[in-house]
């Protein structure tokens, strides 16, 4: 529940550097940031624990209005504030991206603090807080200066963290805290930076200097790569910034891509308000890193699908999960495994990537051929769906449709593969499997699964994977069948602009123009999605999510090319 001391989930911006990334409140609230990997443990952390999180704040005082709103077409955000007299002033914050693939590098969070109008003053307050508040893991705070900089450096017996400024810093408890006057023209600066041991970062010379080269090198990085983008449809804003979002979420050192980026005690926000639905965004959820993937690759951003495409083969290669699958559903950029059984994730994988050079690599190919082969014996098992259901393994539909694509892709893939009959043949059993007892005759629909009579959204990936087509009669019933009984449980947004695609898809292109606009205007402050909404509109779940921001991008382009073809007079 919102109050005042937690902004709500979407009223933040998303900061990122490739390797790990930062949320920002609309009232100038670092509350999120686990230094140099995304699942590192958090510094900043008032997000999910206003009181012992950590935080770093900057603020105007006085009665203020803010604003907060990225700069076009990049990953640098501006909090502007307004006073009633007239006075304006802004942060403007950014982590440095680096996309050199080295393990090792140094995480740059830089505020500018800047006079715009009049003169403002702000109050600045900096207290991390080690491994999310733990008392073992309590900081020791030192002040320094050289010259017109200033730092303070914050040890604990494992890591260190170093701020420094431009303005003199004063001690509080384990805090530092500051106030600073600026009129128009003039500027304060801010730098984090973090460091894996206890020894403190390099002294940074020059700082107001650094952090203008850095913050234009930003700039021209996001720039350049918004650039390459192939999409001219009719959504470029939200569709661009989709995209910045899932570049952010990439792990540029393994090519991994993380589900969101925030986290709570358990290490994700609920996906209800004061619920209990909590999963581990900052990890790679394989089902949605290579939907991402595959939305990258879809606006012509092939290197980052390459790469991802690398990282899970190079996770088979590992060997088998503990349950004997070649591959587990959720891993930690590290490689690290964990997870359900969840059968849908190579159905998604080659789905997705089955237009890469390196899955027609031997590598790639041999990868193939270990997936499909073990799927070969196992897709009949019982699992957790899409919907990662905690309970009893049941036989959803949706797992068949995906054990279905992964057969179909991988043919597409290795056509000349030893075991390819086979895979045809499993790829018949599962159609025939869906339409015979994935179908509900009294209900006119496709259920969520055998025996079942309850509907199930996810099953709009069916002309999504190629499955259905818009002129088949039982996926017409089925799309209103689940028009009827919603699409989601508290407004799944993928669900939701699944659903999009699909009235699309069937023809009724213009309300699917007017669900999909009203869908965009009801984001964040800065554009941004969880994965679910609240009946009052209200984000929730990780946030931002990858599977909603994919979702944009697949339902802008899906949408713009049944408009060219309705007008076209083309109905395809």
């Amino acid at each position: 529940m919102t109050s005042h001391a937690y902004p709500a989930i979407g009223d933040h911006a998303l900061l990122g550097d490739l390797r790990t990334c930062a949320l920002v409140a609309g009232d100038g609230t670092v509350d999120w940031f686990c230094p140099g990997r995304f699942d590192a443990p958090s510094v900043f952390g008032a997000l999910v624990d206003a009181e012992h999180g950590g935080a770093f704040r900057v603020w105007a005082n006085g009665a203020v209005s803010s604003a907060q709103a990225y700069i076009p077409d990049t990953a640098v955000v501006v909090t502007r504030f307004t006073s009633p007299d007239g006075a304006v002033g802004e942060v403007v914050d950014f982590l440095v991206p680096d996309e050199s693939g080295a393990d090792e590098g140094q995480t740059r969070l830089f505020r500018i603090v800047r006079g715009v109008e009049g003169t403002m003053r702000f109050s600045v307050f900096c207290r991390p807080q080690f491994e999310y508040g733990l008392p073992q893991a309590a900081a020791v705070l030192e002040l320094e200066q050289r010259g017109a900089e200033y730092g303070a450096v914050f040890r604990s017996r494992q890591s260190a963290l170093t701020l420094f400024s431009t303005v003199p810093l004063i001690a509080d408890d384990d805090a530092v805290v500051t106030r600073i006057d600026l009129a128009a023209g003039e500027a304060a600066v801010f730098l984090v930076a973090a460091c894996a041991g206890p020894t403190p970062s390099e002294w940074i010379q020059h700082l107001g200097h650094e952090a203008e080269r850095s913050l234009a090198e930003t700039l021209a990085f996001w720039l350049s790569w918004v650039a390459r983008s192939g999409y001219r449809g009719r959504w470029p804003e939200a569709v661009h910034r989709s995209a910045i979002t899932l570049k952010l979420l990439t792990h540029a050192p393994t090519g991994a891509i993380v589900a969101g980026a925030s986290a709570s005690t358990n290490t994700s926000l609920s996906e209800e308000i004061d619920g209990h639905r909590d999963w581990d965004c900052r990890r790679s959820w394989i089902r949605d890193g290579s939907f991402s993937a595959r939305a990258l690759l879809d606006l012509g951003y092939r290197d980052e699908a390459e790469a991802f495409a690398r990282w899970v083969t190079g996770r088979l290669a590992e060997g088998p999960a503990a349950g004997g699958e070649p591959m587990c559903s959720v891993y930690g950029v590290d490689g690290s495994s964990s997870g359900q059984a969840q059968l849908d994730v190579y159905g998604a994988f080659l789905y997705s990537l089955s237009s890469t050079e390196h899955l027609r690599s031997p590598e790639g190919q041999a990868a193939v051929g270990k997936m499909l082969d073990w799927l070969v014996e196992n897709w009949r098992r019982p699992d957790e769906g899409f919907w990662k259901t905690r309970g009893e393994r049941r036989d959803f539909i949706y797992s068949r449709l995906m054990c279905w694509a992964a057969f179909e892709y991988g043919l597409r893939l290795a056509p000349t593969h030893e075991n390819a009959g086979m895979w045809a043949v499993m790829a018949h059993a599962a159609a025939d499997e869906i339409r015979a007892k994935g179908w509900d005759e009294k209900q006119g629909a496709y259920v969520r699964s055998f025996g079942d009579q309850a509907l199930d959204a996810s099953l709009l990936m069916m002309p999504v994977v190629g499955f259905t087509s818009s002129e088949d009669p039982r996926w017409h019933s089925t799309l209103r069948a689940i028009g009827v009984g919603g699409v989601g449980e508290a407004g799944f947004d993928f669900c939701s602009l699944l659903f999009h695609m699909a009235v699309a898809g069937s023809g009724d292109v213009q309300r699917a123009r007017q669900w999909f606009s009203e869908f965009l205007g009801r984001a964040g402050s800065t554009g941004l999605f969880g994965g679910e909404m609240a009946n009052e509109g209200e984000q929730l779940g990780g946030f931002p999510q990858a599977l909603t921001h994919l979702g944009v991008i697949w339902a802008a382009m899906a949408l713009d090319a049944e408009l060219d073809r309705a007008g076209s007079g083309v109905r395809g």
